[in-house]
């Protein structure tokens, strides 16, 4: 080796490295990874914070991408001395993330919200029936719920069939079956 330092081939790599790291977070890679038995979780906002800290793996994997992108095409063809040019990929790599930084928190961070026990729990839930619930057997239910159409296992209450399209009332909800009546006999049990 000659003693250059190769500089093509670090902006190469940190810029290759930065969009790697963001394709794969948009694919949802990072979420929770697991090590032989070490477990890494990624960061989750927690306690009374104010907020999410502007040094996360999105605005590293931002800063990486254009700082190496940008590092890249001036040393290859700007000319430019190599103090020069990083310090302008470093402005340029600073800059993208606290663009990418902006997008978190203005844009999707106010629309996300912390999902409570009570958003999740289906008893009393009007629901429809959409495979028949056999006698003593099980059939499935189709409910909204905070805007999402979800589907259960069903059984009834009373041990007797439900057919299809029948609108029903979750009564409750264990191991993962939801237990039903007929709406039209509660009905009447009110009248």
């Amino acid at each position: 080796m000659n003693g250059v330092f190769p500089w093509e081939a670090f902006y190469l790599v940190c810029f290759a490295l930065g969009l790697s790291f963001t394709v794969l977070s948009c694919l949802g890679m990072f979420s929770h990874l697991h090590f032989g038995h070490v477990h890494f979780h990624a960061a989750h906002a927690q306690g009374s914070g104010h907020g999410v800290s502007p040094i996360n793996g999105f605005t590293i994997a931002g800063f990486l991408c254009w700082f190496g992108g940008c590092g890249y095409l001036l040393h290859r063809f700007a000319g430019l001395l190599t103090p020069i040019v990083l310090g302008a990929s470093s402005v340029a790599g600073l800059a993208g993330g606290a663009v990418l930084f902006w997008f978190l928190v203005k844009v999707l961070l106010p629309h996300e919200r912390e999902l409570t026990a009570a958003d999740t729990d289906i008893v009393g839930v009007l629901a429809k029936v959409t495979a028949t619930v056999h006698e003593r057997g099980t059939g499935e239910i189709q409910y909204s719920q905070n805007g999402v159409r979800r589907f259960a296992v069903a059984r009834s209450e009373d041990g007797q069939a439900v057919p299809r399209e029948t609108e029903v009332v979750v009564m409750r909800y264990e191991q993962g079956i939801a237990w039903v009546r007929r709406w039209d006999e509660l009905q009447g049990d009110r009248g």
